[in-house]
């Protein structure tokens, strides 16, 4: 099994916090993978990547090639290699694949970058909006976002898998993002059901991880004394 590094700007607890100011651009980011997932520059929409190609996923449910010159507070990315792949006749909500995928790995306790092409009945998503200082917390932010559903298309959904103790850093368990193959669609998966699909995951025992160094993140109180609630809050219903 071959390893990986898995490269992420900040953190899960900085971005519940409020830190919403880029501190990485996507052309830097580029160096260290050709997937991911994340977010861009004071919260204006979701990011996802793969086959090198990165996405904007707008507040409206649309998307556009990234510019390299954009700035993200938050994101994880890594060089796609597949360790396994898996093709999916059966159609499947979103908690019956994931434990699919889960019977699929190694151990809970590495992580692991997960991609699923396939056909999708429907994909329920949503997406984070554009914010001003002084920036609201996460969780308010995300309490009345509007949220979309894509039916019947074909797409692709990128992720990872982080371990329970990665919770804060990241988000255990999984965090997925999609887009249509038509790439003007997608957002934060909230659910899903896949009609048929090929699940691939490349696996990593490494975790670089690139911290803000302004003076709001040096500052800023990022003490969670409610984190599972929060990030089960953030991540949306399920």
């Amino acid at each position: 099994m071959k390893n990986h590094v898995i490269y992420q700007v900040s953190t899960m607890i900085a971005l519940l916090s409020g830190q919403y100011d880029g501190s990485v651009s996507f052309g830097k980011l580029k160096e260290y993978g050709d997937f991911g997932i994340g977010t861009f520059h004071q919260l204006d929409g979701e990011m996802i990547a793969f086959d090198g190609g990165f996405y904007h996923l707008y507040p409206d449910g649309s998307a556009r090639p990234v510019s390299l010159e954009e700035s993200t507070p938050f994101s994880t990315v890594t060089f796609f290699e597949q360790d396994q792949t898996l093709l999916v006749h059966t159609p499947l909500a979103r908690s019956e694949l994931e434990q699919v995928i889960h019977t699929l790995l190694p151990s809970p306790n590495i992580f692991y970058a997960i991609r699923i092409d396939g056909h999708f009945r429907e994909v329920h998503t949503r997406t984070v909006s554009h914010q001003d200082k002084p920036y609201k917390p996460f969780v308010e932010v995300t309490e009345n976002e509007p949220s979309f559903h894509f039916s019947n298309e074909d797409g692709v959904i990128a992720g990872f898998w982080m371990p329970a103790f990665a919770q804060g850093i990241g988000v255990s368990g999984y965090h997925l993002h999609y887009i249509n193959d038509a790439r003007n669609g997608g957002g934060h998966v909230l659910d899903f059901i896949v009609e048929h699909c090929t699940i691939s995951i490349c696996s990593s025992e490494d975790l670089r991880l690139k911290l803000p160094h302004n003076d709001d993140y040096l500052k800023a109180d990022l003490a969670a004394a409610s984190l599972n609630e929060d990030i089960a809050a953030a991540e949306g219903p399920r």
